[in-house]
């Protein structure tokens, strides 16, 4: 127990130093690494930490936009703030900082730094929000999230509409047909899981997107497509093809 004990303590050292923030309850910051994969984990998943976490990522993304972004219309500040505090980002700022690495998780969640499971990093990224909010305070979790957003929410592509949206404006003004979304693939655990969907345009060539809800994975599609047509740039990030 002792010897646990020791491992844990020198994780959550690791953990503290990669983030920055030193937590006066160390047990809050194991919290917001423990997928509910765990079963009966002593101080309980990230789950509540997550929904927490999603609220202040979304107040400090849209104190940012709105003090940066004076001539800006709500509408353009809504589709940059949904893009800021979506799965993709948080998953980037997760990878960045190496949480994988951190993540508590069962038997039936494997290899966490796939990229299937880029959703398990992003709700990391929430929970840990949340525990730094709840250990130190709203200033302490701003500065979290300028320090990992402010340039994302600076990016030219952080102004993109809805893709979906876009795809269907440039469908009917290109070809005149409404894009058509199909589920192709459905795998990992009921808790987990993670949809395939390929969009077809009638005079282009399908594209595929994958996330966990149909919804993201449509969104996903529409994007690489979008994408491959050059009616976007590839985000941030992204090889150019």
């Amino acid at each position: 127990m002792k010897r646990a004990a020791r491992k844990t303590s020198e994780i959550m050292k690791r953990v503290q130093e990669r983030i920055g923030h030193q937590f006066s309850n160390v047990e809050r910051l194991e919290r917001a690494l423990t997928h509910s994969s765990i079963r009966n984990p002593v101080g309980g998943n990230y789950e509540r930490l997550e929904f927490l976490g999603d609220r202040v990522l979304g107040l400090c993304v849209a104190e940012l936009l709105f003090n940066h972004f004076h001539e800006a219309s709500e509408g353009e500040m809504s589709v940059r703030l949904n893009q800021l505090v979506s799965a993709q980002t948080c998953g980037e700022v997760a990878d960045g900082l190496g949480l994988h690495e951190f993540i508590r998780t069962g038997a039936d969640v494997k290899r966490v730094a796939d990229q299937r499971m880029v959703n398990v990093r992003a709700d990391v990224v929430e929970s840990l929000i949340a525990a730094i909010y709840l250990d130190a305070g709203l200033e302490a979790a701003r500065s979290f999230i300028h320090k990992h957003w402010k340039t994302r929410a600076f990016a030219n592509d952080a102004a993109r509409r809805d893709a979906k949206t876009e795809l269907q404006e440039w469908a009917h003004a290109r070809y005149g047909v409404t894009p058509a979304y199909r589920v192709t693939d459905r795998s990992g655990p009921d808790h987990e899981p993670v949809f395939k969907v390929v969009v077809q345009v009638d005079g282009s060539e399908p594209a595929s997107g994958e996330s966990r809800s149909k919804r993201a994975a449509e969104q996903a599609a529409a994007t690489a497509l979008l994408e491959r047509e050059g009616v976007w740039q590839p985000s941030a990030g992204q090889d150019d093809d």
